[in-house]
């Protein structure tokens, strides 16, 4: 029988000591997901500025963050971006709304209805909300929703929610409508936000875990974890 990974508790104190994050945690090839009662807004932000990803979990009986220093990240360099024939067939017939920031509600609204298990809830989606209009003393991070709507009906289609961390752009979670006639806008939404994120000259667009197709077909490229955050602490 495989044994179960351990699941340690991770605080401020652990996130602000050097040795221990740099020595301990992100060397540690056996350990990703990490548990934390810590709902504070400048700790979900040191989390995601030290190269985390955060979700949340319920965990015998009780609410948690799941912080994860991932194993592998996807990593799209703006280069690399590649736009498919029926993509630029959807954008040539702009029948689109393209926004950033527009309904960050709305956006959640369409995440909890497409979403039948869906991390972005109770405490959790209390501390996004939170960070919206939230300005940090010393990080540069907003938490920011895309918006693709229908131009003619004005009904959102497909969005998602992400964050912004100096010139570094991280995807948390997204959906797009099942409905025949949007085919696509799901990958239309995530070619206009990478041409917004070039434009605005964002560094690079991490898309978290590589396990998805969709990603490679955006153009991501595979990091390991060591490879990841020798760039992502670079530029941050």
């Amino acid at each position: 029988m495989a044994k179960k990974q351990i699941l340690y508790l991770i605080g401020q104190e652990e996130l602000e000591d050097k040795n221990i994050l740099f020595n301990y945690i992100y060397p540690n090839e056996k350990s990703n997901y990490y548990l934390s009662d810590d709902f504070s807004k400048d700790f979900y932000i040191k989390l995601a500025f030290y190269g985390f990803i955060t979700t949340s979990i319920s965990f015998e009986n009780k609410f948690y963050l799941l912080p994860e220093i991932q194993f592998e990240y996807a990593i799209l360099d703006f280069g690399n971006l590649h736009i498919s024939k029926k993509i630029k067939k959807l954008l040539n017939q702009n029948n689109f709304e393209f926004s950033i920031n527009k309904d960050f509600n709305l956006v959640l609204e369409n995440l909890e209805k497409y979403h039948k298990t869906n991390w972005l809830q109770d405490k959790y989606k209390e501390l996004i909300l939170s960070l919206v209009d939230y300005v940090h003393p010393t990080i540069d991070f907003e938490i920011m929703s895309v918006e693709l709507y229908d131009k003619d009906t004005k009904e959102l289609i497909a969005g998602e929610i992400g964050y912004k961390i100096n010139s570094t752009y991280t995807s948390l979670t997204g959906f797009s409508s099942k409905e025949k006639k949007y085919n696509n806008w799901g990958k239309l939404q995530l070619v206009l936000l990478a041409i917004y994120l070039e434009k605005e000259n964002f560094s690079f667009w991490n898309l978290g875990h590589p396990y998805m197709q969709y990603k490679f077909d955006l153009g991501a490229i595979t990091y390991t974890r060591k490879e990841f955050l020798k760039r992502w602490l670079s530029q941050n």
